[in-house]
C-alpha cells in the first residue's frame, strides 16, 4: 500500500479542517510514518497502562465503584492521550520521518540486536501498509458507530408498524409510564425532562441522548414484567441519565474505534461499563430503599437472552450474576492474587518482550558503548556542508552561490531502523530560496536509496536558513543543491 493511499484513507477518516493545516499531500510520507510509529509504540504503552490499571483495580477491590470507575476512565483517557502526545512531539521535531524512540533499558546481546534490527527494519518498510490497514479498520468501526446512532435515533423517533388498536394501547401505556418516570425523576431531584418510548426491537431498557435524554423500554417488558420490577429498572436508567453516562459511553466508542487493535483498551472499556452499572445499581437501591427489588428485576432479565447496543446504556450491562449477588450480599472481596497472577504475568511478559526488542535499537546509539558502535552516533551527524558540483538549477546567473547556515537548524537524526540495517548513502536535496535566503520549497534530487534517510535529511535541512545567492552584488531567489552524507564508518 502506498503512502498516497494511506493518506487518502486518513482523509476519509479525519475531518478536512484538521488535516488542512498539515498540508497532507506534501507531508503524507512523513506524517504517515510518524502515525505508524505512534500506533506501534502504543503496543507497549497500552500494555503498561493496562498492567498498572489491573494492579490498581485489585488494590481498590473493596472501594466504592465510583473510585474504580474514575481510575478506569483515567486509564482509558491516558490510552488516547499518550499516543496523541507522541504524535504531536514527532511532528514538532520536524517533518522528517521520526526515529524509533524506545525504552532506556540495559544493553541487549548481539543476537537480540540482530533480531530486533530485522523486525524494526521490516516495520519501517511497511509503515504505509500498517497505517492504511489501521485507517481502514478505524473507518469501519466509525461507520458501525454512526449506524448505531442512526438506529437509536430511529428507535427513539420513528413509528413502528403496529396496528391502529395496538398503537393506541401503546400510546396509553407510554403516557402512564412517562408520568411514572417523571415522578421518579422528581423524587431523585432531577429537573431535566426525560422522555420515554416503548419499542418492539429491544429486550432491555436503554438510555440514549445527552441534551434530550430518552429511555427506550421494550414492549415485552411492559406487558410481561410486574410493574414494580420494571419501575426498579427505570430507576436504574435514571442513574445513567443523572451522571451523563451516555456522553462518556460515546467517548469510549470513539477511543475503541481508534485503538481497536489493543486488547487492553477493550478490557479497560469493559471495566468502565461494569463499574458504571454498579454505580447505577447503588443509585437505584438507595432511591428505592429496596435492593432486593432491583435484584429481582435483574434476575428476570438474566433469564432471557438479550441483545443490546453499546452506544446506549442498557440495564443488562456488566455481569448480571455478580451484580445480583452484590445487591443481596454486599460482602468485602478477599484478595486472591492467584486469580490475578496469570493476567499480570502475561501483561508483564508483553512489556518485557516489547522493551527488550525496542532496546535492541536504542542500545546501538549510546555513547557509552564500544568504540565501533559509538562511532555510529557520531558519524550519523556528519554532513558535507558545501554545495555539490551538480548541474546548476538556479533561475538567474549568480555570481555567488547560496550557502547553508547549519547553526540555524537541528541536525538530521539517523533513522534507527536504517542504523540497525546498516544502510548508508548520500542524498542530494534541492532547495528553492527567496532573496532573503529562506527556504520556500525542497525536493529530493538524488536519492540515497532509502526513503526514510532521504526524508530525514530533507525534513531537517528544510528548516535551515541560507546566505542568499548574489547576482551582480544583489541577493536573488535561486535553487541550490545540498549533499547530505549518511555514513556508519
Amino acid at each position: 500500500m502506498s503512502a498516497g493511499l494511506a493518506g487518502g484513507l486518513l482523509t476519509m477518516l479525519l475531518p478536512t479542517h484538521l488535516l488542512a493545516p498539515l498540508h497532507l499531500p506534501a507531508l503524507a510520507p512523513a506524517f504517515v510514518a510518524s502515525l505508524g510509529w505512534t500506533l506501534l509504540h502504543f503496543v507497549w504503552q497500552g500494555t503498561l497502562v493496562g498492567c498498572a490499571t489491573a494492579v490498581l483495580l485489585v488494590a481498590l477491590r473493596n472501594a466504592r465503584p465510583e473510585s474504580r470507575y474514575a481510575l478506569a476512565c483515567g486509564a482509558l483517557l491516558l490510552c488516547i492521550a499518550w499516543p496523541v502526545a507522541d504524535l504531536v512531539l514527532m511532528l514538532q521535531d520536524g517533518r522528517d520521518i521520526p526515529a524509533v524512540r524506545l525504552l532506556p533499558l540495559v544493553p541487549a546481546p548481539d543476537a537480540a540486536l540482530q533480531d530486533a534490527a530485522g523486525v524494526f527494519g521490516w516495520l519501517q518498510r511497511h509503515l504505509d501498509t500498517i497505517v492504511g490497514a489501521w485507517a481502514a479498520c478505524a473507518a469501519a468501526f466509525g461507520l458501525r458507530m454512526a449506524l448505531g446512532l442512526l438506529w437509536i435515533g430511529h428507535g427513539a423517533g420513528a413509528d413502528d408498524g403496529t396496528a391502529r388498536g395496538d398503537a393506541s394501547e401503546r400510546r396509553d401505556g407510554e403516557r402512564a409510564w412517562q408520568a411514572r418516570l417523571s415522578q421518579l425523576a422528581a423524587r431523585a431531584g432531577m429537573v431535566r425532562h426525560l422522555r420515554l418510548r416503548i419499542v418492539d426491537s429491544l429486550a432491555s431498557p436503554i438510555t440514549a441522548g445527552c441534551w434530550r435524554p430518552i429511555v427506550l423500554v421494550p414492549a415485552a417488558l411492559v406487558t410481561g414484567m410486574p410493574p414494580a420490577l420494571l419501575e426498579a429498572l427505570l430507576v436504574h436508567e435514571l442513574g445513567h441519565v443523572r451522571r451523563h453516562d451516555y456522553l462518556v459511553n460515546l467517548a469510549q466508542n470513539v477511543i475503541e474505534a481508534l485503538l481497536f487493535y489493543h486488547p487492553a483498551v477493550w478490557w479497560i472499556s469493559r471495566r468502565i461499563r461494569h463499574e458504571r452499572e454498579l454505580i447505577a445499581d447503588d443509585f437505584a437501591a438507595r432511591l428505592l430503599g429496596e435492593p432486593r427489588r432491583l435484584a429481582r428485576a435483574l434476575s428476570e432479565l438474566e433469564r432471557l437472552q438479550f441483545s443490546r447496543h453499546h452506544l446506549a446504556q442498557a440495564a443488562t450491562g456488566g455481569d448480571l450474576a455478580s451484580r445480583i449477588r452484590r445487591l443481596l450480599r454486599p460482602d468485602r472481596q478477599a484478595l486472591d492474587w492467584r486469580a490475578a497472577l496469570p493476567g499480570l504475568s502475561l501483561m508483564l511478559g508483553l512489556v518485557v518482550a516489547c522493551a527488550a526488542g525496542a532496546h535492541a535499537l536504542s542500545s546501538r546509539s549510546g555513547t557509552d558503548r564500544p568504540a565501533a558502535v559509538a562511532a555510529t552516533a557520531v558519524a550519523a551527524a556528519a554532513v558535507d556542508a558545501a554545495a555539490v558540483d551538480a548541474p546548476a538549477i538556479a533561475a538567474a546567473d549568480v555570481s555567488r552561490r547560496a550557502t547553508m547556515d547549519f547553526t540555524s537548524c537541528r541536525k538530521p537524526q539517523y533513522p534507527k531502523a536504517d542504523i540497525a540495517a546498516g544502510h548508508e548513502g548520500a542524498v542530494i536535496v534541492g532547495f528553492r530560496l527567496d532573496a532573503a535566503g529562506a527556504v520556500m520549497e525542497s525536493k529530493i534530487l538524488q536519492s540515497s536509496g532509502y526513503a526514510s534517510m532521504d526524508e530525514a535529511a530533507r525534513g531537517a535541512l528544510h528548516r535551515c536558513r541560507f546566505k542568499p545567492a548574489l547576482s551582480h552584488g544583489r541577493p536573488v531567489p535561486t535553487w541550490t543543491p545540498v549533499k547530505y552524507i549518511w555514513t556508519l564508518a
